[in-house]
Parts: C-alpha cells; sequence; structure tokens
C-alpha cells in the first residue's frame, strides 16, 4: 500500500508522512499533477521548476521515515530531454527506491499521445528502477510499455478509472459487468458518496452504450445517497455498509471518521489492529 501527497513543503510533508507510516510500504510524492488546485499550493508539477525543494522534499522523507517505507515520487517531462534527466538524476540522488515518469509535458493533454521514446531516455540515464506512465488501456499495454521503455515498471491512471478491469490477464470486462463489481465495493465498505459518483461517471462517459446525459447518467447525477444509486443500477440496498458491518462485528473497529482519536497511544493501537486485519 503507498500514500500518495501533494505537498510543496519538507516539513509538512514529513508531518504527514508519519501519520500514516505505519500502515503502508511507501510514501509517493506528486510532482506531475497539473491542475491549478495542486500547482496553487506549490505542490504538483509546480516543484518540476524547483529542484532544491524536491531536494528538500524526498530527503527529509527518506532521512526520517523507517528504513521498510519507501519514498518514491512521479514526475513529467520537463521542457528537454536534458532537463528531464538532470531531475531525474536529482531525485535519484536523494535515496529514492523508484520514481515515475509521466510520459507528457505539463502543457499536455491526456488526449496527446504520450512520449514513450523520450520516457526511455530518461530510464537510461538512471540507476535505480523508473517506472513508466502514459496511455496504458489494456492489460498488454503494461508490458509493451516496459519492453519500448526499458522501465522497470508501468503504470495507469485513466484506463483503471474506466475499467478496473484493465489488470486482468484474460481481459476487460464488459462496461456494465466492470461498473456493477466496482459500485459493487463501494456500497459494501461505504464508499463516500461524491466519489462514487465520480468514478461511476468516468465509466458512463466512456461506455459507447451509455453516458452522462441519458437517462440513467441524469438519475446518477441526482443520487442523494448510496442507496439511491444501488438502486439506479439494480444492485441491493442492503448492500451499502455490508462489508463495514461485518468489520464492526468481529474486531469492533469503527472507520477513522466514526470515532475520534485522541492520542497517540489510541493512534498506535488501531494502527496495529489495522495491520493485523485482513478482510476478504
Amino acid at each position: 500500500r503507498e500514500s500518495n501527497l501533494g505537498t510543496g513543503d519538507a516539513a509538512r510533508a514529513l508531518q504527514c508522512a508519519m501519520l500514516v507510516a505505519k500502515d503502508v510500504s511507501a510514501i509517493d510524492i506528486n510532482m506531475g499533477c497539473p491542475l491549478k488546485f495542486s500547482t496553487s499550493s506549490g505542490a504538483g508539477s509546480a516543484l518540476l521548476k524547483k529542484p532544491e525543494t524536491i531536494r528538500d522534499i524526498l530527503t527529509t522523507l527518506r532521512r526520517n521515515l523507517p528504513s521498510d517505507v519507501h519514498v518514491t515520487c512521479k514526475i513529467r517531462l520537463m521542457a528537454t530531454v536534458e532537463e528531464t534527466v538532470d531531475l531525474a538524476r536529482t531525485i535519484e540522488a536523494c535515496g529514492v527506491s523508484a520514481f515515475a515518469v509521466h510520459g507528457r509535458y505539463v502543457s499536455q493533454r491526456p488526449r496527446d499521445p504520450a512520449h514513450w521514446d523520450l520516457v526511455k531516455q530518461v530510464v537510461g540515464s538512471v540507476s535505480c528502477p523508473v517506472i513508466a506512465n502514459g496511455d496504458v488501456f489494456e492489460y498488454a499495454d503494461f508490458e509493451k510499455l516496459r519492453s519500448e521503455t526499458g522501465a522497470a515498471g508501468a503504470m495507469c491512471a485513466r484506463g483503471a478509472m474506466w475499467n478496473q478491469s484493465i489488470f486482468r490477464k484474460e481481459g476487460l470486462l464488459q462496461p456494465r459487468e466492470n461498473l456493477n463489481a466496482l459500485l459493487t465495493k463501494c456500497l459494501e465498505w461505504r464508499h463516500p458518496l461524491k466519489n462514487t459518483k465520480y468514478l461511476l461517471r468516468e465509466m458512463l462517459i466512456k461506455d459507447k452504450d451509455s453516458g452522462l446525459e441519458t437517462e440513467e447518467g441524469r438519475a446518477l447525477n441526482k443520487s442523494e445517497t448510496l442507496q439511491d444509486v444501488a438502486k439506479l443500477f439494480n444492485l441491493q440496498e442492503s448492500l451499502v455498509g455490508a462489508k463495514e458491518r461485518q468489520l464492526v462485528a468481529a474486531t469492533g473497529l469503527k472507520r477513522p471518521c466514526d470515532a475520534t482519536i485522541h492520542d497517540e497511544e489510541q493512534i498506535e493501537e488501531v494502527s496495529r489492529q489495522r495491520s493485523s486485519l485482513r478482510v476478504e
């Protein structure tokens, strides 16, 4: 499990990382998001122009976090290959376990093809593992991207958001089958309504047989509860919170937002219990 942080400040990054360090295996710093909500605070792609801040954040995390918690980050392509390579080497020197490269410039939008050839040049300039990102839409694309760039791994964003079965070797599930599988999980774990609706909207937009301008899409936008969403997609309303109820019955644990934790001893106890718990 990995925790992704958006930050432009080393001290704050460490403070946040320490809160979750016992529950994750890696802390990843987002240095590629070009959206205003991220860059306005000096985070995301705004960091690409501040190599000293990048060095400060990564070295602070690596120096203070437990050795078994990995430190990673994700960047975009700089204006030139040379600049990107220089930044990659700076990041490597900070002691990161790996870093990811999104094969697009900050100014590029998702519809623009990713530059796998430029990612390859970055991979060849460093010794630490590099994870390539950009234009992965089916399972075979993971290996294709790795093969063409020499990267240690490949990752995807939009492809996984549109159809989570992208990780199946057997191929993609049909859109509606995949939607129902994901929605069932969202309902069972009482995933926040806003985020659940966002995921479903993204999936409906890519489904050629559906969309947001259909009766179903408009009804989704008007949904006010998870029960409304379940009913809309012909799933049992009793699914809402089903896994949570099992968890509480088995352990007595509640969601962090359902029970205020006041001191470090309680935080450590909840963290210990969560680490030992496995729910299928």
